[in-house]
């Protein structure tokens, strides 16, 4: 691990102060798990690799601190790409289940080659298009993978009717820009949160977690 990315790796920590060491070590082995399959079947920028911990693994775990997932919940991660927000949500939340999802075969290798590496009991990737996914789960969660209409038209059906949490059942997208014309266009009740109002990092000033209940 270079300099840029332990620095960045110590960023998670610094913001992230409870973790356990498992959590710790799990995190810091997503670099070179990362490093080693992107050189094989690429997930993730080549650009991008030595910033992985602020633009990949950072960006999703804006989500916990939106929203503190409960234990014995389940989640849908559609369009996961190579894991994201899906694995890192994994890591904070060891008593909640993750399902992440990709009509792409060779994304979900690699998923599900980092979920064996990190030993996570808790996640499964599954080659599978969006709507075909069956079952209930109390949140879907993407990452900068399609409109906001197109997501709610793929989460219908999904999202379980009765909520645990503070907030309703619904999407917790990762996105950014201006929103306006493509929430209005959803028809979705959107909450943006601002991103940089939890870390300081330049990267996530024009970023928001985006909330829409569902069901």
């Amino acid at each position: 691990m270079n300099d840029v990315t332990r620095n960045s790796f110590d960023k998670i920590i610094s913001y992230f102060p409870n973790l356990s060491e498992t959590q710790k070590a799990q995190l810091e082995q997503l670099y070179p798990v990362y490093k080693e399959w992107n050189s094989q079947i690429n997930v993730i920028s080549r650009k991008d690799i030595d910033q992985l911990y602020i633009r990949h693994v950072l960006h999703s775990l804006a989500i916990a601190k939106f929203i503190c997932f409960m234990p014995g919940s389940s989640i849908l991660d559609i369009g996961t790409g190579g894991g994201f927000p899906g694995i890192p949500l994994a890591i904070l939340f060891p008593e909640t289940s993750f399902l992440l999802t990709d009509s792409i075969a060779k994304k979900i290798k690699v998923v599900n080659a980092v979920i064996d590496a990190l030993k996570l009991k808790n996640a499964k990737g599954e080659h599978i298009r969006s709507e075909k996914v069956t079952g209930k789960f109390d949140f879907v969660v993407t990452r900068a993978v399609a409109p906001m209409a197109k997501l709610k038209q793929w989460s219908r059906g999904k999202v379980k009717s009765q909520s645990k949490h503070g907030i309703k059942n619904g999407i917790i997208m990762l996105k950014g820009g201006d929103l306006s014309a493509e929430i209005k266009e959803s028809g979705l009740k959107v909450t943006l949160q601002p991103i940089s109002e939890y870390f300081d990092d330049a990267f996530f000033e024009t970023k928001y977690v985006a909330y829409a209940p569902l069901g």
